[in-house]
């Protein structure tokens, strides 16, 4: 069994888990509590917050921010610059002019279920699950839960249809029920839509 690999520059928590065979590249930080699964990649200039939770396998790439509250299941990847947020109201101050500390919000987590793909500048807007091997495209803004298998676009992001686990676009658009979408690619037969 072979150890994580932390690239020199990077920073990490001592009190973080970096599981085996896991690459951690340049300017990442990584702080205390967070545990990242093994045979994963995170990329150049991530910010893994405290206590955020990655999967075994998961591709994370350059400039990725992840706050405290997130949990990303295996097999997922995250395509540069995407953003996970933790507070449906932020503010910098309370109401009385203080600064705000940790006792003045509140998390609300997020959840990206096995093998979903996040692209390249999406916003996870937090409090909502992103289900198995969804696909959310480049520059999203993600307000509300996505399905399983889900193909999301837009801002505010609305399902447009269906992948398929292998990634390529399913026929049709959003499915009213359940039903079975044969990919066009590989031949797989998929149960998409609500009920499932």
């Amino acid at each position: 069994m072979s150890q994580a690999i932390i690239h020199l520059t990077a920073t990490v928590d001592p009190r973080a888990h970096i599981g085996e065979n896991t690459r951690v590249w340049h300017w990442t930080q990584i702080r205390e509590g967070v545990t990242v699964g093994s045979e994963s990649i995170i990329g150049k200039g991530c910010y893994l917050d405290a206590g955020v939770q990655i999967g075994n396998r998961v591709k994370m790439q350059s400039n990725v921010s992840v706050f405290h509250g997130v949990t990303i299941e295996d097999g997922v990847f995250v395509g540069p610059h995407a953003c996970f947020t933790n507070d449906k109201t932020p503010r910098a101050i309370n109401p009385d002019g203080t600064l705000k500390g940790a006792d003045d919000w509140t998390v609300t987590p997020t959840l990206v279920r096995y093998g979903a793909s996040i692209g390249a500048n999406a916003t996870i807007v937090c409090g909502i699950t992103i289900g198995r091997f969804a696909m959310v495209a480049a520059g999203a803004v993600v307000t509300r839960d996505v399905p399983d298998y889900g193909l999301v676009m837009g801002n505010p992001a609305r399902l447009v249809g269906y992948v398929c686990p292998c990634g390529a676009r399913l026929p049709g658009g959003p499915a009213p029920t359940t039903e079975a979408r044969t990919c066009p690619v590989c031949g797989r037969v998929t149960l998409v839509g609500s009920g499932e």
